[in-house]
C-alpha cells in the first residue's frame, strides 16, 4: 500500500472513530441517566479485536469492521421493540428478548423496553443531538483560537446590459447587503438572486471607502426549464485577517454554522427528491475517505471543521425517518404514543426489513459513485 493510501486510510478510520464515538456516547450517557444497563460500547461492527468492562458491567470494545458502532442495552428487543441495527443484522428483527426468562423487578428497572416512551425516545434522540453539539463546540473553538475569516464579496466584471449595470454596479464594488442579508459568501447573493427573478432587491455596496445603496431587478431567465434570476456579475471572494471571538459570541457562530450548513444539506437532499440534484454527485465510504486525508494534508483546522461538517451529515442522517436509524425508531416511538401501544412485532420486522433494504441500496449506490469517479469512469 501506498503512504499516501495508508495516510488516507488512517485519517479516515481516525474522523470516522471520533464521530461514531460521540454518536453512541449521546445514546450512552442518556440510557444511564435513565437507568439503563448498558451492555455493549462498540466502535466498529462484527468480531471483537479488543476491549474491557467497566465498573458498571459494559463492555467496551473495539470491532473488526470499522464503519461504524453501536450501543447495545439490556432489552431493547423486549415486547417487540425494535433492537439496534447491529443486533438486526446479528440476530434479525424480531427475535426474542436478551433473557428468554420472565424479568425480575431488578431486571425491569434496568430494562430499556420498560422505560416511558418519553425516556426511551430521549435515549435514542441524544444519538444525532450529541453529533450536532460536537459540531457546535468545535466550530466555537476554532472560532475561538484560529478565528473566523473576515470575508468579502467583490465585484470582478459586470456583463454590459445586464441587471448589474443597469443598476449601476461597478467592478470593484464591495457587496455589503442584498435584500437586508448580509454578504459573507458568494453563494449568499446567488441564492437571493436567483430566488427572486425580476423583483426589485435593495443592494448596498461599499465604494471608495463610502455605502452606497442601489436597487437591483435580477433578469429572468429560463434554467433547466425553470425560471430564476441572474444579475450578470463576476463575483471574487476576499479573505481577511482572521477574527478570534469571545466564547459567547463564538458558541452563537458555532450554532449559526451548525444551522447554515444543515439548511444547506437538506436543500440539496430535497432537490435530489425533486430529481433537480445529481444523485452522481453523491460520495461514500471513499470519498469520505479522501476528503479526511485530504483535510489532514491541509492541518488541524481544516480536519476539524471536516469533522464538524461529517458529524453534522452523520447526526441528519440519522434522524431520517427510516426504520433502522435513530429517526425511524422514533417514528415508531410517535405512534407508540399516540396509540398507546407498540406496534406489532411483524409490523416492526418488515419495516425494518425495508429501512435495511433502502440503506443497503443506498450505499452499494452511493460506493458505486466513488469507484466510479476513482477509476474515472
Amino acid at each position: 500500500m501506498e503512504f499516501d493510501t495508508l495516510n488516507t486510510v488512517l485519517w479516515f478510520l481516525v474522523v470516522l472513530s471520533i464521530i461514531v464515538f460521540v454518536h453512541e456516547w449521546g445514546h450512552y450517557w442518556v440510557a444511564r441517566r435513565n437507568g439503563v444497563r448498558v451492555e455493549v460500547f462498540s466502535i466498529g461492527f462484527g468480531p471483537e479485536i479488543f476491549g474491557w468492562y467497566d465498573k458498571a458491567g459494559t463492555r467496551w470494545r473495539v470491532s473488526a469492521v470499522p464503519l461504524g458502532g453501536y450501543v447495545k442495552m439490556f432489552g431493547m428487543a423486549e415486547d417487540g421493540e425494535a433492537d439496534s441495527a447491529q443486533s438486526f443484522l446479528e440476530k434479525g428483527a424480531g427475535e426474542a428478548s436478551d433473557s428468554p426468562h420472565e424479568l425480575t423487578e431488578d431486571e425491569k428497572a434496568v430494562s430499556f423496553a420498560h422505560k416511558t416512551v418519553g425516556q426511551r425516545a430521549a435515549i435514542v434522540f441524544a444519538g444525532p443531538a450529541i453529533n450536532f453539539i460536537f459540531a457546535v463546540l468545535v466550530l466555537a473553538a476554532i472560532a475561538m483560537s484560529v478565528g473566523v475569516p473576515q470575508v468579502r464579496v467583490s465585484v470582478g466584471e459586470v456583463v454590459p446590459e445586464s441587471a448589474a449595470a443597469a443598476a449601476g454596479l461597478q467592478a470593484e464594488d464591495v457587496l455589503v447587503r442584498l435584500n437586508n442579508a448580509k454578504i459573507d459568501n458568494p453563494a449568499v447573493v446567488q441564492e437571493i438572486v436567483s430566488a427572486n427573478p425580476g423583483q426589485s432587491l435593495p443592494l448596498v455596496v461599499s465604494r471608495d471607502a463610502q455605502e452606497i445603496e442601489l436597487n437591483v431587478v435580477p433578469d429572468a431567465i429560463d434554467q433547466d426549464g425553470q425560471t430564476v434570476g441572474r444579475l450578470g456579475i463576476r463575483m471574487q471572494g476576499i479573505i481577511g485577517e482572521h477574527q478570534r471571538l469571545n466564547p459567547l459570541t463564538a458558541a452563537w457562530f458555532g450554532v449559526e454554522k451548525t444551522v447554515t450548513i444543515t439548511g444547506q444539506a437538506l436543500t440539496n437532499i430535497g432537490k435530489l427528491l425533486i430529481g433537480q440534484g445529481n444523485f452522481k454527485d453523491l460520495g461514500g465510504p471513499i470519498a469520505i475517505a479522501q476528503m479526511s486525508g485530504q483535510a489532514a494534508e491541509q492541518g488541524a483546522l481544516q480536519l476539524f471543521f471536516f469533522m464538524a461538517v461529517l458529524s453534522i451529515n452523520l447526526g441528519l442522517i440519522n434522524l431520517f425517518p427510516i426504520p433502522i436509524l435513530d429517526g425511524g425508531h422514533l417514528l415508531f416511538m410517535g405512534i407508540e404514543a399516540v396509540r398507546g401501544r407498540p406496534l406489532g412485532e411483524r409490523a416492526q420486522e418488515y419495516g425494518f426489513r425495508i429501512g435495511l433494504a433502502l440503506v443497503l441500496i443506498l450505499m452499494v449506490s452511493v460506493t458505486w459513485n466513488d469507484i466510479v469517479r476513482v477509476l474515472g469512469l
